[in-house]
């Protein structure tokens, strides 16, 4: 049968499943056997399944997963952003728009120690919102500055996402770590320099705390010591992976302990937190690990089934430039992140345009960042991005309505991030290029 007729059929399938509200996993470990049993030698095809997804959750760079996992779970339940919030109060809230720019600074903070953007969303959504309302700050740029930088979880190490994607690509771990901190800074740089610029033109949308409550040198020096703990756990991490001490996947059980020291400090370690913890820890493991699975048989029918080769050698042939083609494929993985979750898209789509990326000579370790970034997009693009209803979840006032018209301009900043990162391939690839040998 015909490349072409068999992929309109698998992918016709699955769009039609989903559709229907099957979960992604199940969609695509469901297709696979059934196409496995037409072009891959019948029942046979099961084992062939079974194996090839038992190789690849058993690998050992995925044996990271749990442990950040639950390194962001307590993390999550040990209150090491209101400190954070804090510091930033003290030290911003003087200026227009200061609470919301440092909002954006702790988004960045705290989503390099979980690697999940929905904790950082709902961490914030509890402590930040409440404080910035009360100070007169604009609903919508609240909701919009929340949703986006707790979008940046995924784009600084240690990320979820990117364990996924380097399992896929077959590329370093620690490379695309250490790739993702550029393009980050710069994320989290340009969402203050809007949320500054806007408030300035804009005094009533951040107005600054009045000069008789503002604190002094001394108060402010004293909240810097709630930063301490969240930066000595992205120090060990990150610093046990540069200096050769661990690799990404040991560097997460030292993350582990640095998380249970600090949880333990802040006196969170009671028994309803560890409950919590292991609850989240256990919830979104199993979620990952079935998508894993699926997705691994799915990845083994569009290689058998020719489709893969099929693809690949389609769009590499196309008579385009090849920056036009890699326009494309980012245009379809924002479209998928209105729609489905990021490591559903990454695991779906990695089998088709992975082969493509290589075959148009770009770099997989920037290709990758450049997903990520679209993904943190997809965590905020209405109607289904996630962080929309975790923020609506911690604070259900907010309105569908408001929460989707508030993230349009930092989709737009998301954009341009991507711009800047496509023309300047240095800002990704400078630290893993120098610091990486």
């Amino acid at each position: 049968m015909d490349g072409g007729i068999v992929a309109l059929i698998l992918f016709g399938s699955l769009l039609l499943f989903m559709g229907l509200g099957i979960p992604v996993a199940f969609t695509l470990g469901g297709l696979s056997l059934i196409f496995g049993f037409f072009f891959w030698d019948g029942l046979s095809s099961v084992d062939g399944f079974v194996l090839g997804s038992f190789g690849k959750v058993s690998e050992f760079t995925l044996s990271a997963l749990p442990l950040y996992i639950l390194m962001a779970a307590i993390l999550r339940y040990s209150d090491l952003a209101e400190d954070m919030y804090e510091a930033i109060y003290r030290w911003l809230g003087g200026i227009k728009g200061g609470l919301a720019a440092g909002t954006n600074v702790v988004s960045s903070i705290f989503g390099s120690m979980t690697g999940i953007a929905t904790v950082a969303t709902a961490t914030l959504g509890v402590t930040a919102r409440p404080s910035m309302l009360k100070r007169g700050y604009d609903s919508k740029l609240i909701s919009g500055t929340i949703v986006a930088g707790g979008s940046l979880g995924v784009l600084l190490p240690p990320s979820i996402i990117m364990i996924l994607y380097a399992s896929e690509a077959g590329v370093s771990t620690a490379a695309l770590f250490f790739a993702g901190i550029g393009p980050g800074i710069l994320a989290t740089l340009v969402f203050m320099a809007y949320v500054l610029i806007v408030c300035y033109i804009k005094p009533e949308m951040g107005p600054s705390i009045d000069k008789a409550n503002r604190f002094t040198f001394g108060e402010k020096l004293t909240s810097l010591k709630g930063i301490l703990l969240p930066v000595s756990i992205i120090i060990l991490v990150l610093g046990t992976i540069y200096t050769g001490v661990a690799t990404p996947t040991e560097a997460a059980s030292v993350g582990v302990m640095g998380a249970v020291v600090s949880a333990g400090i802040k006196k969170k370690m009671n028994w309803s937190n560890i409950k919590q913890m292991f609850m989240m820890t256990v919830r979104i493991n199993g979620m990952v690990f079935w998508l894993l699975i699926g997705a691994t048989a799915y990845a083994r029918i569009v290689t058998v089934s020719g489709v893969g080769d099929w693809f690949a050698g389609t769009i590499t042939g196309l008579d385009v430039n090849r920056w036009l083609i890699l326009v494309g494929i980012l245009l379809i993985f924002f479209i998928l992140g209105m729609f489905i979750d990021p490591a559903g898209i990454l695991l779906m789509t990695a089998p088709l345009f992975l082969p493509v990326i290589t075959g148009l000579d770009f770099d997989p370790i920037w290709f990758g960042v450049l997903f990520i970034i679209t993904m943190c997009m997809g965590y905020m693009t209405p109607p289904f991005g996630f962080n929309l209803f975790v923020l609506r979840g911690v604070a259900p006032d907010i309105s569908i309505r408001e929460l989707y018209v508030s993230v349009w301009p930092f989709v737009g900043l998301y954009i341009l991030v991507i711009i800047l990162v496509m023309v300047f391939p240095n800002i990704a690839l400078w630290l893993p290029d120098n610091f990486m040998n």
